[in-house]
């Protein structure tokens, strides 16, 4: 997962409109100004429609005509915008719905976008019945296809050997070391490197496409034209060129909520066969492709699990860690599956007190 969110509006009333650098909102105001006219933009409704995990936010304001657009407000020596533009031109010409650059202010970090909509997917899913939700999935399943079928190498950063690792080590840095607060070191440390090699080398054998690499729910938008069949994109500007894998164990084991595996296993079949017959490299035997996502899988939990632990500690936002049980319960039951994969299952039993663990003698501090 990217430390990002997508832009929805929140519950009304919306929040007051506040900086917290004077500057800041001064060049806000005159970039502002300046497009008010070109842009037909009410001035009067500029609003709060999100602030993320990540240092942008996003403001909604009405045009003239009776629509809407988005602002992005991305600190420029916090975030990098030039990702999200890149990416954004890959996946309109692949096909996908993604929010068109109507101005961008680079030096200042400022951007006005389309508004793909007020609701996510995951803000309409039923959660209570999970065949209800087939259809928004399989539009899902279809913008990942249209996705990975415009995959080149050479034009996103490598998900790489170095990538994959950096982020498993948010798992024992964040969430072990400074959330659990246990010392990694000596054999728990052994241990980690250990079974992390062996996530890595599992993972870097599948072959590589384009990776949205936060591809889920809460990053799909209900699209506000009623006439348009497709899900909006958003939330992509960390995508990279990496394991086939990675999206549909994104979509599926969601950071968010969870489906039951009959739910799961249906969706990612028809993923699988949807791949399969528009030529994507994916496994021919179903049952080898389904052991790779879920040793994917895997991978994004661990890393997520640091992720939530890091926005609670260092960036002050703990409503994430709340979703932390989750993400402990699918590292547990993939690493039940796999013998190779006994010794994490006994450090993660071990540190959460799920089971009791033999052999170890992990200490805390």
């Amino acid at each position: 997962m990217s430390d990002h969110a997508p832009p929805a509006d929140p519950s009304p009333p919306s929040p007051p409109l506040t900086w917290s650098d004077p500057r800041r909102q001064a060049a806000f105001q005159a970039w502002f100004d300046d497009l008010q006219n070109t842009q037909a933009l009410r001035p009067s409704s500029l609003r709060l429609a999100s602030a993320d995990a990540s240092f942008r936010r996003y403001l909604r304001v009405d045009t003239q005509d009776g629509g809407s657009l988005i602002i992005m407000d991305a600190p420029p020596e916090r975030e990098d915008c030039r990702p999200f533009v890149h990416v954004a031109r890959l996946m309109a010409d692949a096909g996908l719905l993604v929010p068109r650059v109507l101005a961008w202010d680079e030096a200042q970090g400022f951007m006005l976008l389309d508004d793909l909509g007020r609701q996510t997917m995951m803000e309409v899913l039923e959660r209570e019945h999970a065949p209800a939700n087939q259809p928004l999935y399989l539009g899902a399943v279809d913008a990942l296809i249209a996705w990975q079928l415009a995959s080149r190498p050479g034009v996103l950063p490598p998900y790489d050997a170095a990538l994959l690792e950096r982020e498993l080590q948010l798992f024992p840095d964040w969430y072990l070391g400074k959330h659990r607060g246990v010392a990694v070191e000596g054999r728990m440390r052994e241990t980690l490197s250990q079974q992390f090699g062996l996530i890595v080398q599992r993972n870097l054998a599948a072959p590589a496409v384009y990776v949205h690499r936060d591809f889920m729910p809460r990053n799909l938008m209900i699209p506000l034209d009623a006439q348009e069949p497709r899900l909006g994109v958003l939330d992509f500007q960390d995508a990279v060129h990496g394991p086939i894998t990675y999206d549909i164990a994104s979509l599926m084991r969601d950071a968010f909520l969870s489906w039951d595996e009959e739910f799961v296993l249906d969706i990612t079949i028809r993923y699988w066969e949807k791949a399969l017959k528009a030529g994507l490299p994916v496994d021919r035997d179903f049952g080898e492709f389904w052991r790779a996502v879920e040793w994917m899988g895997l991978q994004r939990h661990l890393k997520v699990a640091g992720i939530f632990a890091r926005l609670t500690l260092r960036d002050g936002k703990p409503r994430y860690l709340a979703d932390a049980p989750r993400f402990i319960g699918y590292i547990r039951a993939t690493a039940a599956r796999y013998r190779e994969l006994a010794p994490l299952l006994a450090l993660v039993d071990e540190v959460e007190g799920t089971q009791a663990a033999t052999g170890y003698a992990f200490g805390r501090v």
